[in-house]
């Protein structure tokens, strides 16, 4: 997913007449109490390359949000060290010359090998689980974005945002390359036939066949697609830029539903549940978490979370919210259970349930890059 690396959102407050310019986390939302009651009209939010325009009676009602959900933590958050965490590290795996933001992760779980787009330093490496450490490296690539390993075909494939998209064997060796058009971004396996799924461009899911990777279809939409998961012949679509969450029928290639963001803003990453009867977004802005019915698209729960979530998953009745703010939430019963410390920056992750663990991609600040290796218990 794309996304500024350093600050989480960059906000400009405006009156039609001059501007005011802020890059400030998400955990500073004060600063639309502030828009407000200065009476601006609009705020225009930029992440990366989505832009959300918020107009006067927007900018009160989530101004009244924020200070509603506290967009923080209620719950001390625990170290990964900590006996009592849910979430205890293992080990942390070196990223060896890893600069920038890193992107989605994909396994490999018979050979038990991690695949990780380093998206700002155009690499993806390859983790031998068992050694605990990279074995493989390919390097050149337009920013990659969005992995996926194909069992049936022993490759991966990856999704960079130039567009093109890219199957190598599991000794690294590219075996085939496509061209979308532009911003090929995450990845799906479908279930039922293992095709690829791809969303990418200014609004687009592209299907590709992973025995002859030839192109088989398209289906195109208004926004650039995030978050997306499949049910069946229905996929579920963050977009964003549009301020909406679309359901869309893959087989006839037709949009059969949108479903307004409301006054939240940034839906990034999103998770459904096996049965396939609701999902699970989390938002930037605010940072919380919602459960909406797909029969209907209308919310079921809502609460506060960490804030600059990339990735979440469902672990049976929990959620796990991986946050760039430095922390993995895990949500149960509509309430935080437990935070967990990991660092800042450490957006996204992978959760892998055959394992029992959690890899968080951990940024180089200071140290070097590394995946953290958590054991997840208690669920």
């Amino acid at each position: 997913m794309r996304g500024s690396n350093r600050p989480i959102a960059d906000i400009r407050c405006g009156d039609g007449r001059a501007d005011c310019y802020h890059a400030l986390s998400l955990r500073h939302l004060a600063i639309l109490g502030l828009c407000a009651v200065a009476g601006l009209n609009r705020i225009v939010i930029q992440e990366g390359p989505v832009l959300a325009v918020l107009r006067r009676s927007t900018i009160a009602a989530m101004a009244l949000l924020t200070s509603a959900c506290g967009c923080g933590a209620a719950v001390p958050p625990l170290d990964v060290h900590d006996p009592r965490s849910p979430l205890l590290l293992e080990r942390a795996i070196e990223l060896p010359a890893t600069q920038g933001r890193i992107d989605h992760l994909a396994v490999d779980v018979v050979r038990r090998r991690l695949y990780v787009a380093e998206v700002a330093n155009g690499t993806v490496d390859a983790i031998d689980l068992d050694a605990g450490k990279v074995f493989g490296r390919i390097a050149g690539l337009k920013e990659p974005q969005g992995v996926a390993w194909l069992p049936q075909q022993n490759e991966f494939v990856v999704a960079c945002g130039d567009g093109s998209v890219h199957f190598y064997d599991e000794r690294q060796h590219e075996v085939a390359r496509l061209v979308l058009g532009d911003d090929a971004d995450n990845v799906r396996v479908d279930p039922r036939n293992g095709n690829v799924v791809v969303g990418y461009g200014s609004g687009g899911l592209a299907t590709i066949d992973p025995n002859s990777h030839t192109l088989i279809g398209r289906l195109t939409f208004k926004g650039h697609p995030e978050g997306f998961r499949l049910s069946g012949a229905l996929a579920f679509i963050n977009v964003p830029g549009d301020g909406s969450i679309l359901a869309v029928d893959r087989d006839k290639g037709v949009v059969i539903g949108r479903w307004s963001t409301g006054i939240r803003r940034l839906n990034f990453p999103m998770a459904i549940d096996p049965a396939g009867k609701s999902i699970v977004i989390a938002y930037r802005l605010p940072a919380a978490l919602a459960r909406i019915d797909v029969a209907t698209g209308h919310m079921i729960a809502s609460q506060s979370i960490c804030g600059d979530s990339d990735d979440v998953f469902l672990d049976r009745d929990r959620v796990l919210v991986v946050c760039g703010a430095g922390h993995v939430d895990i949500v149960r019963d509509g309430r935080i259970e437990t935070t967990v410390k990991t660092l800042p920056g450490a957006r996204t992750g992978l959760f892998v349930p055959e394992l029992h663990r959690l890899f968080v991609a951990v940024p180089a600040r200071g140290k070097p890059a590394a995946i953290w290796e958590l054991q997840v218990r208690g669920a």
